[in-house]
């Protein structure tokens, strides 16, 4: 399962890292057009989590709906290669609209798979965050390589690799087939009837085309991101509301997550919109001098750093607890947004002190995304991981998805903040518009960020109290491994 994980990694984060030069340079499409389609490519995918999850819950199980997944996305890629090859806008739309759907239909099977996988919620919390590392070696490889391959074999054939990857991932869970099924859950190990079937596919040719529709205006496409986001939050608070008081508190908890993590991936969405902008007009020159990276390939530091932050976050905190210092969830947050503030205060150092040249050295991105690995890494893997602990079994996989929906709503949103530093087509980058426009832009991301932790910090202690009421002990953890986790 890993291994198909980093395959997802590859495909995926290499068709993201070369899809803003080419909607800017083959499409023909603006700035601003086009980091609305960039950042909603990243968001919408996981807002389509909402309808994964329930056709996971209802209609064909984990098992199947990951599998499918992955030849969703193998047929979306296809569709990428046809409007590279042909500069067709609507093909392209239509690639990356079903590519969207289809990591809405992993995500929420993948992880409740993969924790089936393990034999301890402790081995599977320590598991899922080498998961994220493992994912990340895939992400790291493609955003660092094809910049440079799509110089070789252009963009066709950079989605049409993609694509063999997302098939090898596949052929990966056909293979594995028998293993994964006797974990399964019980609809996995049932045969689906023909009315599920056709419920499926309908429901699904309806919510690729409301994606495709949403990718081709998105003014109205961002609405819709909005109206289904805080439906689902309603929705589920909705079932909290009708809720006995010790799983209403727990799922209490998972909604103060959802909220923290919307305004953390805020930020961590703009390296696919204004960092990458920011790259491509001022990052030149080698790293280090020795080491070639494309400007748009700047992105790849942050899987890199990724893939080292998620066993260091693991051990460190497990050696925390052996010495009984154990910190909530929201707590792990709040030193996330520490790392958040701290790296998007260099980045407005950065852009405020650009000289004549409008040059900024790949080293200095190096040290940002350090720190924002370290936070994604935790905001990444361990919410999931908390939400997974508390959530009840029976709206298991829809509690996961309300994950995505945050990183959904929460990309939309820092998408439309991005186009706030687009320029016209054509208009030279200056050392004026470099330190006005860029650096108020990110100075405002920084004091936010310092706001945050503090927000951060006082969840927490709600947390503590909420988890402290909850008194039934034949319900999932314990209190005390609540609070661990």
């Amino acid at each position: 399962m890993m291994i198909c994980q980093m395959m997802f990694g590859m495909s995926f984060y290499g068709v993201m890292v070369i899809l803003t030069r080419f909607f800017l340079e083959d499409l023909n499409y603006s700035e601003a057009d086009t980091m609305m389609v960039v950042g909603a490519f990243s968001a919408i995918g996981p807002l389509f989590a909402i309808a994964g999850g329930f056709i996971t819950d209802k209609f064909l199980g984990a098992y199947r709906s990951l599998t499918l997944a992955f030849v969703c996305f193998a047929a979306g890629y296809g569709l990428l290669v046809l409007g590279a090859s042909l500069i067709n806008v609507p093909l392209s739309l239509a690639g990356i609209a079903l590519a969207s759907y289809a990591r809405g239909l992993m995500f929420p099977s993948y992880s409740p798979l993969f924790k089936r996988t393990f034999a301890t919620e402790e081995a599977f919390e320590s598991g899922y965050a080498v998961n994220y590392s493992i994912n990340n070696i895939g992400a790291f490889i493609s955003q660092y390589l094809f910049p440079l391959i799509v110089l070789v074999i252009g963009f066709s054939g950079s989605y049409l690799l993609c694509a063999g990857m997302a098939l090898l991932a596949f052929v990966l869970m056909l293979i594995t087939r028998k293993p994964l099924l006797e974990v399964s859950s019980e609809i996995d190990r049932q045969p689906v009837s023909i009315k599920n079937w056709v419920l499926f596919l309908i429901s699904s040719a309806a919510m690729i085309g409301l994606v495709f529709f949403m990718f081709s205006n998105m003014d109205i496409g961002k609405n819709i991101v909005y109206a289904i986001g805080l439906g689902a939050i309603g929705y589920f608070i909705s079932i909290m509301v009708k809720s006995e008081k010790r799983e209403s508190l727990r799922m209490g908890t998972i909604l103060i997550m959802v909220l923290l993590t919307i305004a953390f991936f805020v930020y961590y969405g703009q390296m696919m919109t204004s960092m990458t902008l920011v790259t491509i007009n001022t990052m030149r020159g080698d790293l280090f001098g020795i080491i070639p990276i494309a400007p748009e390939a700047s992105m790849a530091m942050n899987p890199m750093w990724c893939m080292v932050a998620g066993p260091l976050l693991a051990l460190a905190f497990s050696a925390m607890e052996k010495r009984n210092i154990h910190f909530t969830i929201a707590t792990k947050v709040g030193f996330a947004f520490i790392f958040t503030a701290i790296a998007f205060g260099i980045l407005t150092l950065a852009v405020m002190t650009v000289g004549s040249d409008v040059i900024i050295r790949p080293e200095v991105f190096l040290v940002i995304h350090f720190f924002l690995a370290f936070a994604e890494v935790i905001v990444g893997s361990m919410v999931v991981a908390f939400i997974l602990s508390v959530a009840p079994k029976h709206i298991e996989a829809f509690s996961v998805s309300l994950f995505s929906v945050a990183t959904a709503l929460s990309g939309v949103v820092g998408a439309v903040f991005s186009t706030s530093i687009a320029v016209e087509k054509g208009q030279a980058i200056t050392q004026e518009i470099v330190r006005s426009l860029y650096g108020d832009y990110f100075g405002i991301l920084t004091i936010m960020a310092v706001v945050m932790v503090g927000v951060a910090f006082a969840a927490s202690k709600l947390i503590k109290k909420m988890l402290a009421n909850d008194e039934d002990p034949t319900q999932g953890l314990s209190e005390d491994k609540m609070a661990n986790a």
